[in-house]
């Protein structure tokens, strides 16, 4: 009921929240844009010095067994298990094994000194470990009972030949290169590099180093994309700042179309009278989306000029690393033809209280107090944090 005075309305004061109407969830718009994602053509055969970070582009499969022989797993003394079969028995030591040397046969009644890595010789079928053994003169005494097979690797325990090792659409670390080298492969065919040419809008940008006049501010979007860029293993093409004018955009945006597979632009995105880039992407292309039901990043801007994808992201730092995790990334996953485009949710309790929901997805900064604990096995280990 209204008060005396009152005109009939409410007197509460209006609502600032915006509402979804035209808005795009975040489920559907990710799955929208990487969708039109295109595993890039092209192919390129790397050395393995030259392959960190690149996305394999055919599978790894294993040359050679590994390990090539059945080799001793400590150091000690090999015999065979039958010559043992009681407490203190003294062997007379008929060779000296140490690891890259090619045996001879183990002479009947006889043990060979070997080492750890060391290939076990023709006829013995056990290692016994030095800490068992005394040495006597010309020979050494087993003070306990050899079990056959005992500290004994075999050969292809490992690996065995022909077995597949990396996958194709591996994205290369230096434990992958590694293990290829293991296997004798020293190159490896990766996928092309995303080349992605990225530029900033805005009258008030400066570069770092240079005096910041009132107005400026320091263009840091360059440096944040371009590092989670090259991170992913893009190959950068750096456009610079572009003025708040129409033709300036187009001029870059057309510029960036034609040396990239993608196109990426950090400000201008949304609907202000200096904001060019959807007006300028739709007038050299398509906008095939645009306003997103998430907060920051709503006016995500994603089309195509000319064939070449085009995603333009708000000017507000934390914004654009948002929109880079949440769409930028996926999208290049796809280029470099990767599946594992999807982010990992990581269950936590939250230690603040949100006392300002949005009726759009949100997405806050946070920090965690204790690394999230893994189980391998019977083990507790604590996960390292996540990187791109």
């Amino acid at each position: 009921m209204s008060r005396a005075g009152d005109s009939g309305k409410s007197s509460a004061a209006p609502s600032c929240t915006p509402t979804l109407d035209g808005l795009i969830v975040y489920e559907e718009a990710v799955d929208r844009l990487v969708a039109a994602a295109r595993p890039l053509p092209g192919r390129q055969r790397v050395d393995l010095r030259h392959a960190l970070g690149r996305v394999l582009a055919e599978s790894v499969d294993s040359r050679i067994d590994v390990p090539g022989w059945d080799y001793s797993a400590m150091d000690g003394y090999a015999v065979r298990a039958a010559d043992c079969a009681g407490s203190g028995v003294e062997l007379p030591v008929s060779q000296r094994i140490p690891a890259g040397v090619a045996p001879g046969p183990l002479r009947p009644g006889s043990a060979a000194r070997i080492f750890t890595g060391a290939p076990i010789p023709e006829g013995a079928d056990s290692v016994v470990i030095q800490e068992v053994c005394e040495p006597v003169d010309g020979g050494v005494k087993v003070k306990a009972p050899v079990e056959a097979g005992a500290n004994i690797r075999r050969r292809g325990e490992d690996i065995a030949a022909s077995q597949q090792v990396i996958a194709a659409g591996t994205r290369l670390l230096p434990q992958h290169l590694g293990l290829a080298a293991s296997v004798g492969v020293d190159e490896l065919v990766v996928c092309s590099r995303p080349r992605v040419a990225l530029f900033a809008s805005g009258d008030e940008l400066v570069m770092p180093g240079r005096p910041l006049t009132p107005g400026k501010i320091y263009n840091s979007n360059l440096f944040t994309a371009t590092a989670l860029l090259q991170a992913l293993g893009c190959e950068v093409i750096d456009l610079g700042i572009v003025e708040d004018t129409r033709q300036a955009t187009e001029q870059a945006i057309a510029r960036g179309a034609d040396q990239a597979d993608l196109v990426l632009a950090s400000g201008g995105v949304s609907v202000g009278e200096e904001d060019h880039v959807k007006p300028a992407v739709e007038a050299l292309g398509t906008l095939d989306m645009w306003k997103i039901a998430i907060r920051p990043g709503k006016p995500l801007a994603f089309g195509h000029i000319r064939g070449t994808p085009f995603i333009g992201s708000p000017g507000n730092p934390v914004s654009l690393f948002v929109i880079f995790l949440l769409f930028v990334r996926p999208f290049i996953l796809r280029l470099q033809g990767r599946d594992d485009w999807r982010l990992r949710p990581m269950l936590a309790r939250a230690g603040f209280d949100w006392t300002r929901p949005d009726k759009r997805r949100e997405f806050h900064r946070a920090a965690s107090i204790m690394p999230p604990t893994v189980r391998h096995g019977s083990r507790f280990t604590r996960a390292a944090p996540p990187v791109c």
